[in-house]
């Protein structure tokens, strides 16, 4: 068989996927006065804890929390809200689980059983009306062994697939709020660094309470005096949400932020050269890497408060230390959520010579150093507790109070005060009253989720703080952020994500990811368990060679499905894109779930609606290519897989 001559054959499912593609990208609106996705109430013995969920999907290694504010072991999950469509119509509900599990719609159970993870649950036939229908999922955990379940959703004209975000809905009930302010207070403790005074103990614990600041070592070769004065005056001013508190108090507060300003300005590192660089060539940098998805552009009139402001950088940063920053954000604070997009010396002087460019203020200017008011000034750093959060040198951590001797009735002074006391030396964050009121309702906790860390849960947190969505599914060629987790294996996606894979996947986009070390891992593995899978891999069976070499001739233009047409295979380029390049072929093995490759091949379009990738199989998953399997579909696609498992090293196709 030609496949280019048959390719209109393999078009021909797609106006029947368009009901689906209408429920994953319109089923909000039968929602708009609820909240996306479910809730979910995790147990376990005495303890619960609620939170809202992208889907009913989610791993728990053995021995491990479903969540931090429940002890390891066994535990049960309920998740609860609703499932929308947009026409009445049937859908088969599908279940992989290591537990027990019932899927309930409308009230009546749809399906019921158990496994151990090596064979799927099916329904039967479940009527869905149009709108939203009453949705709930229980599951209880194996006594012993991994945890892990998985929900899908197929129907006469579309295959298996996870039900998507956008037909998932649910109503924020009084112990979802409840369980969210706790969860944001717990959050709020990590990100102010309070563990930085109040200890908290030794042991396994949520990643972010080693979370660094600045250091500030040599920072007055970096930064200027003058803007340091500024910013240490009142921090929340500069930018509003930063987790920097104000030290300095009463009358002589403005005085004493210039006398320490000027002693870190006294702390040299080394000398940093000025780069060239052209400002039209920085701007052009600016907009291919999307860095108005986080920052107000420097030369345009928005000013979105949730989006930090780039105004100040002349002022802040000594000549040449602006582009050095760009080119290694991560340099003198690890936990940065600046992007590293690996910028060369060129592009980051190019850039930095835009910003600059449409900046306020003027180019620090060294000042004579005056001795006694530095030494005040390190007078003023060491009583302060800059180096309580902030490594430097020859100055000792200020002591406080461990986290175990601050009773809940604590919380409601010093750094958490109302309004400060007007002889109160505790530092001055600019908390808002809702998050004081969830700090102090997580201060009414054992705390012991401090000790607890839930990949799953991770995710969540620094997702959101690292605007992972405000580049996923919002631009081209990106994929969204709702499919990563069942899509990437964890250990690609941390070494992608710590920047320490050089291929770029699609090499077409003018945009890059940036790499983000520090979180690397931990959003790997929440993306992996969020969704159901765990956080390492586990090693698939050495290819079969008949498998595989029927694999590569599928891939072929001669008699195959001509995937070399739009993908190249390793060193093999692709030999007839015409519209839209496909990922290197070499790639998928290290980069690709089982799960997803089998889901995408067989049903792009329900995967992804806005693919250039075209449909293969038929609605009953058959492929028109009889010659193999006599098509087929499951075992065609396996072939494929087969193939592609000798990634780099993958023979030449025909």
């Amino acid at each position: 068989m030609n496949s280019l001559g048959s390719m209109s054959t393999f078009h021909r499912s797609k106006a029947a996927l368009a009901l689906f593609v209408g429920v994953a990208l319109t089923a909000s609106a039968w929602a708009a006065d609820r909240s996306p996705g479910l809730a979910v109430t995790f147990g376990a013995g005495n303890a619960s804890d609620s939170a809202a969920w992208p889907g009913v999907q989610l791993f728990v290694p053995a021995g491990q929390s479903a969540s931090p504010f429940l002890p390891a072991g066994p535990f049960t999950a309920t998740w609860q809200g609703f499932v929308n469509s947009e026409l009445r119509s049937e859908y088969v509900f599908h279940a992989e689980a290591a537990g027990d599990v019932t899927v309930e719609v409308n009230g009546n159970a749809a399906l019921t059983g158990a496994s151990d993870g090596s064979k799927p649950l099916s329904s039967a036939a479940v009527k869905l009306n149009k709108g939203a229908n009453a949705f709930r999922v229980l599951f209880k955990s194996p006594a012993q062994g991994d945890a892990f379940l998985r929900i899908y959703w197929s129907n006469a004209e579309t295959p298996r697939n996870p039900i998507p975000l956008s037909a998932l809905s649910h109503d924020d009930s009084e112990s979802l709020k409840s369980s969210q302010l706790i969860q944001e207070g717990r959050h709020l403790f990590a990100e102010f660094r309070c563990v930085r005074c109040h200890d908290a103990g030794k042991g396994t614990h949520m990643p972010e309470l080693d979370m660094d600041a600045p250091s500030l070592q040599g920072v007055g070769s970096r930064l200027g005096e003058a803007w340091m004065a500024q910013w240490i005056a009142d921090p929340a001013a500069q930018r509003p949400g930063t987790p920097m508190p104000r030290v300095l108090h009463g009358a002589t507060a403005a005085e004493d932020a210039g006398a320490l300003a000027a002693y870190l300005a006294s702390l040299k590192g080394a000398a940093t050269a000025s780069l060239p660089g052209k400002v039209e060539d920085g701007k052009a940098l600016y907009e291919k890497l999307l860095c108005a998805s986080c920052h107000n552009p420097p030369d345009g009139k928005e000013s979105d408060p949730a989006k930090v402001s780039q105004k100040h950088v002349k002022q802040k940063y000594q000549p040449g230390a602006l582009a050095e920053f760009l080119g290694k954000p991560s340099a003198h604070f690890a936990w940065i959520r600046m992007p590293d997009f690996r910028l060369t010396p060129d592009e980051a002087g190019h850039l930095a010579a835009f910003l600059n460019q449409h900046a306020d203020g003027e180019v620090p200017v060294a000042k004579p150093s005056d001795p006694a008011r530095i030494e005040r000034g390190r007078k003023l750093a060491a009583i302060a507790g800059c180096v309580n959060c902030h490594a430097l040198e020859g100055l000792e951590k200020t002591p406080s109070k461990p986290l175990s001797e601050l009773a809940a009735d604590r919380w409601n002074s010093g750094c958490l005060a109302d309004a400060p006391a007007p002889a109160s030396k505790a530092p001055v964050f600019a908390f808002s009253s809702r998050q004081r009121d969830a700090l102090r309702a997580f201060a009414r906790t054992d705390r012991k989720s401090l000790d607890r860390h839930v990949a799953s849960e991770f995710i969540g947190r620094q997702a959101e703080a690292l605007r992972c969505a405000e580049c996923h599914g919002k631009h081209e060629g990106f994929p969204t952020w709702e499919l990563l987790g069942g899509k990437l294996k964890p250990e690609w996606a941390t070494a992608f994500i710590a920047g320490r894979i050089e291929t770029k996947p699609r090499p077409w986009l003018e945009a890059r990811m940036p790499a983000f070390p520090a979180y690397a891992a931990g959003l790997a593995e929440g993306l992996a368990t969020r969704h159901g899978w765990p956080a390492k891999t586990p090693a698939d069976a050495p290819a079969k060679p008949e498998d595989a070499e029927k694999g590569r001739k599928l891939v072929s233009a001669n008699g195959g499905f001509s995937c070399v047409a739009c993908h190249s295979v390793a060193d093999f380029g692709a030999t007839a894109v015409f519209e839209a390049p496909g990922i290197n072929l070499a790639l998928s093995f290290d980069r690709l779930q089982p799960d997803y490759f089998r889901r995408w091949l067989r049903s792009p379009l329900s995967v992804d609606p806005n693919t250039k990738m075209p449909v293969y199989f038929d609605e009953q998953g058959k492929s028109p290519l009889a010659d193999f399997y006599d098509g087929d579909g499951p075992k065609t696609i396996h072939a494929v897989w087969e193939y592609l498992k000798a990634g780099k090293s993958m023979p030449k196709p025909e």
